[in-house]
């Protein structure tokens, strides 16, 4: 049986789905911050500034059915959850951590288009 042909440019493939969970802000961060190892949730949560509880356990669960992220739960008291990416998840890893890198190397650039186009709009 041969694979099917997966094209996120058609409005009706479910590689758009998968697209939409990976170019998340909140994924990026989560799947940045699992890259050196499994974490568990209120280490990620202090680790990605800014993300409510509610929107990193959604964003988990999402990467865990997609089967980038796995959640590990360890019979102790209190009960230890751990959550590591899986090998689909560490293939991700590197270019989303290329787009990290543009973003940090140009955001001076667009920050400075800002600052000119908010300037052109008073003028105007």
């Amino acid at each position: 049986m041969t694979e099917p042909e997966w094209d996120p440019y058609n409005r009706d493939c479910p590689s758009r789905g998968l697209l939409d969970r990976v170019s998340s802000r909140w994924s990026i961060l989560v799947i940045g911050t699992l890259a050196d190892g499994p974490r568990r949730f209120n280490e990620i949560a202090a680790a990605v500034d800014g993300v409510s509880q509610k929107m990193l356990a959604q964003t988990l669960r999402g990467l865990e059915h997609d089967g980038l992220v796995t959640r590990t739960v360890t019979a102790q008291v209190p009960v230890r959850v751990d959550y590591a990416l899986t090998q689909a998840g560490q293939t991700l890893h590197e270019p989303l951590a290329a787009l990290e890198e543009w973003v940090r190397t140009h955001m001076s650039d667009v920050e400075a288009a800002h600052r000119s186009a908010d300037d052109a709009h008073v003028t105007a």
